[in-house]
């Protein structure tokens, strides 16, 4: 008969059966008391005492970065047995095993059991148990066995040698139901040996399993620590041979276990939340609930972490997307939707990974979508630069590019501003062509920067400095803080202003002038390959407080201006073109010609004459113009060429849009964006723009204004607690930092006190949300991750992917996409993936087959958190042609 049914039976006369059975009862208990030596009322009443002190209700609770907070002093093992005859009955440990009466009325008949798996290399370990090889599970089964023989020991001294119950009858059926659960759980103790929910057995300790975000812990996750350019593995680690644990769920209370033999199937079977800690609620608590509390599996995210996890179903708000702004590649996504979608998981399962190496003439610097010589080759002119423009192949690349032969880690910030390995971009035409300019030198095993240019031979910051002196309005790092440099060499502009708080995006073409922006990157300086050609620049418009260009042979002035017209798309209002070119401060023939037409298109664009300097130290001479801040010049000019660009022409489209001869007005509604400046900067970073208002929803479904405090809040959290302090991650060999998925730029403002640059990333199907991350003072840029990144290989330190390879499976598969975060992370390189869980396996995998060392998985719920690293393995085949 069930337990839960003893009250309902019919009672016989006592004197008739009561006695015999109580008799019979006792005499069990005293044989099983006398055969259990380590048993003693005193253990018994210290075990119990212990027991009770040590239960405590744990709040297991994940924020957004989805790993699992835990008081790793309270975790207490759990016991379940299986009922005899069909009951459903799971012990509470924080009750003696013998007190049923507590456990089926004051806790309603339930308790909770939760079971803990591990997932490594080798496979899965069901209830957290790793065992150092060598270590028998003989010992795990004692502890368990052990446990089960003092609690339950407890619990019959209470009900069976206290004997003052008033039903004798109900006191025989639950000493007897206590001995036989007795003996199935001590069955089922060897049987599964020693499954302590909570804990880690290594060798003859208890590792207990805490994740913290909010204070930075990570216990019981294998992380691996940086040792300067060295990877070590932790000493717990390699005791539990698991490189990377893959932190598994703990189910809701198990609702029935009918055999020993269904336990492990019905782990298994358990929802996909993950857990990493036993959660307990007290005695106390319980009957203050008027029964026991059910607890869910993984409790809900705090509000703002939980939002911020579940966009509007919208994804955009109030917010356009760059596919919806740019027609053509509208279009392209239409014939993409034709050919039907397929699932990126098709590409899963590391066995049916064969890399190559990619054959192409660009050997260790291939990118793509640049050296794409069968497009390239089917150009019909190339005079508006229309083979340095990016072409894609068809199909995405899935080869791996190889290394340079004797790669070593990059100098680290800020030495390599001025050296770097020679090995690591081992080319010399440019220190050749431009030594004598202080470009680039080569030295021994370095490739030295002077701090030089062809316009500032005596160093940046003294042509920096010449440029505020002309202009103190400029005001580095308080007024103008994103700059554009449009021809930018080795960057070494852009790579002094750092000193100045400002922050540059470099830009040069893949051109004669060999890896100048390979060499940008591996000194630690932001920069892209790309091109003014015929198609506009993938920023949105009116976003650079400064754009310059020195001695950059852009010929502006030809087809109506059409290229410096895609500058003034690019500079907000009231900002500044600083131009140091020799038209400037020379009187060959051509230079003034070409100034004199610089002249009148400047002129006929409204744009104002606010400095002109000559410099006495470099011999060179710059010239500073002011974009209108209004449409009144535009109005008054007698001259309407160039044009003014149709309502219609959106000045934010940027993808892959044809350049045109013509201008945007200026936003004369005060609630617009550009009809202001922004704040000075630092203010500017943390503080929403005052063109989001109350009435456009954001992202996250929240008023614009409050969506980018809760995405800032969210992050510095996140950073703070866990990706700085919590993942093994050594940020002093960090530079490089690409969000590839940026909403607001929260990730990059976290970092803002680091010794780091982010290039927020803002995907053309993703609401678009970069002219906000250029109003706070940060940069980035639109990108398709269906195609290759404009950057070299070995370019970045630390790839952030949030929520990213979910919303491309729709469009494109995510194994090629990972192939280029691996041409894009330098080897030792770190990969930062959340999303849902499956992708993130799926990611797993593909890094696993590239022999990447995957440091941390945890999961909760559907969401899931990848840390791996890059190594410095390659294929030895090569792709055929």
């Amino acid at each position: 008969m069930a337990l839960f049914d003893r009250n309902q039976r019919q009672r016989s006369p006592f004197c008739s059966t009561a006695t015999f059975v109580l008799f019979v009862a006792l005499c069990f208990v005293g044989l099983w008391m006398m055969s259990s030596p380590e048993t003693v009322p005193a253990a018994m009443s210290a075990s119990s005492e212990k027991v009770k002190a040590d239960v405590k209700e744990e709040d297991s609770s994940i924020d957004a970065t989805n790993t699992v907070k835990q008081d790793s002093a309270n975790v207490v093992a759990e016991t379940t047995t299986a009922a005899a005859e069909g009951a459903e009955v799971v012990e509470n440990p924080a009750k003696p095993a013998g007190d049923v009466k507590g456990g089926a009325e004051g806790d309603g008949g339930k308790a909770s059991s939760k079971n803990q798996s591990f997932d490594d290399e080798n496979g899965t370990t069901e209830g957290g148990d790793l065992v150092k090889p060598g270590v028998g599970e003989t010992d795990g089964a004692a502890v368990q066995g052990k446990s089960v023989e003092e609690s339950t020991s407890a619990g019959t001294d209470e009900k069976g040698t206290g004997g003052q119950d008033k039903n004798a009858e109900q006191t025989s059926i639950d000493l007897k139901d206590a001995i036989s659960q007795d003996k199935n759980a001590e069955e089922t103790a060897a049987a599964t040996g020693a499954k302590e929910s909570g804990s880690v057995v290594v060798g003859d300790g208890i590792k207990n399993q805490t994740f913290d975000d909010e204070n930075g812990k990570m216990d019981g996750v294998d992380l691996v620590k940086d040792d300067g350019n060295k990877t070590l593995i932790s000493d717990e680690s390699a005791q539990a041979e698991a490189a990377a644990l893959t932190v598994k769920p703990l189910a809701e209370a198990v609702a029935a276990t009918t055999a020993t033999d269904n336990k492990e199937e019905a782990a298994l079977s358990e929802t996909d939340t993950t857990a990493t800690a036993t959660t307990t609620t007290s005695e106390e608590e319980k009957k203050q609930d008027g029964g026991e509390q059910q607890l869910p599996a993984a409790e809900a995210l705090p509000n703002v972490q939980a939002e911020l996890l579940t966009e509007r179903a919208a994804q955009n708000g109030s917010f356009t997307t760059q596919a919806a702004e740019s027609t053509k590649e509208k279009k392209k996504r239409a014939e993409k939707g034709k050919k039907g979608k397929k699932k990126a998981a098709e590409d899963a399962g590391a066995a049916s990974f064969a890399w190559k190496l990619c054959n192409s003439s660009a050997g260790t610097d291939y990118i793509p979508c640049l050296d794409n010589e069968a497009a390239i080759k089917k150009l019909r002119t190339t005079k508006h630069y229309e083979h340095r423009e990016r072409h894609c192949p068809a199909e995405p690349p899935t080869c791996l590019v190889p290394a340079p032969p004797e790669y070593r880690d990059p100098i680290r910030w800020p030495h390599s501003r001025d050296k770097i390995w020679y090995h690591n971009v081992p080319h010399t035409k440019l220190a050749a062509y431009k030594g004598h300019q202080n470009w680039v030198k080569v030295s021994g095993e370095h490739l030295t920067f002077p701090g030089g240019g062809t316009q500032f031979k005596h160093g940046a910051l003294h042509y920096i400095d010449l440029i505020q002196e002309a202009l103190p309005e400029v005001a580095w790092g308080r007024r103008s803080r994103v700059v554009l440099d449009v021809g930018c060499g080795v960057a070494s502009f852009g790579g002094y202003l750092f000193d100045r708080d400002t922050l540059t995006m470099s830009l040069a073409p893949k051109d004669e002038h060999e890896a100048q922006v390979q060499f940008a990157l591996e000194r630690g300086i932001p920069a892209i390959s790309a091109v003014m050609g015929t198609r506009r620049l993938p920023f949105p418009g009116n976003v650079f407080d400064v754009v310059h260009c020195a001695r950059c042979r852009v010929p502006w002035h030809i087809e109506g201006g059409m290229l410096l017209l895609e500058l003034n798309r690019l500079l907000r209002p009231g900002g500044f073109f600083v131009w140091s070119a020799t038209p400037v401060y020379q009187k060959l023939p051509e230079d003034v010609e070409i100034w004199d037409e610089m002249v009148k298109l400047t002129k006929a664009m409204c744009w104002e004459v606010v400095g002109k300097t000559k410099d006495t130290v470099d011999q060179v001479g710059l010239i500073i113009f002011r974009k209108p801040e209004n449409n009144g010049c535009y109005e008054k000019r007698r001259q309407k060429e160039p044009s003014l660009c149709e309502p219609s022409d959106d000045p934010n489209a940027a993808w892959n849009i044809t350049l045109r001869a013509c201008m945007h007005r200026v936003p004369d509604d005060p609630s617009l964006r550009g009809s202001r400046w922004p704040e000075l900067w630092p203010e500017r970073v943390g503080k929403a723009p005052y063109w989001l208002d109350r009435s456009q929803v954001g992202v996250y479904g929240k008023p614009a204004p409050d969506d980018f405090a809760a995405d800032l809040e969210h992050w510095k959290k996140v950073v703070g607690s866990s990706y700085l302090t919590g993942m093994g991650i050594d940020w002093k060999t960090v530079r490089n930092v690409m969000d590839m998925r940026a909403v607001y730029g929260g990730f990059a403002a976290a970092l803002r006190e680091m010794n780091v640059w982010v290039m927020n990333v803002v995907t053309i199907d993703s609401p678009d949300t970069l002219p906000v991350i250029y109003e706070r003072g940060l940069f980035g840029i639109y990108h398709d991750w269906c195609e290759s990144f404009s950057t070299y290989p070995r370019s970045y330190d630390l790839l952030h992917a949030d929520q990213l390879f979910s919303k491309l499976k729709p469009r494109c598969k995510v194994l090629p996409v990972i192939v280029e975060v691996d041409r894009v992370l330098r080897p030792n390189g770190k990969l930062i993936v959340r999303d849902d869980k499956e992708t993130v396996d799926e990611v797993q995998r593909v890094v696993r087959s590239l022999q990447w060392e995957v440091r941390m998985t945890v999961s909760k719920r559907n969401q899931a958190l990848l840390c791996a690293r890059k190594t410095t393995w390659r294929p030895t085949e090569v792709e055929a042609r």
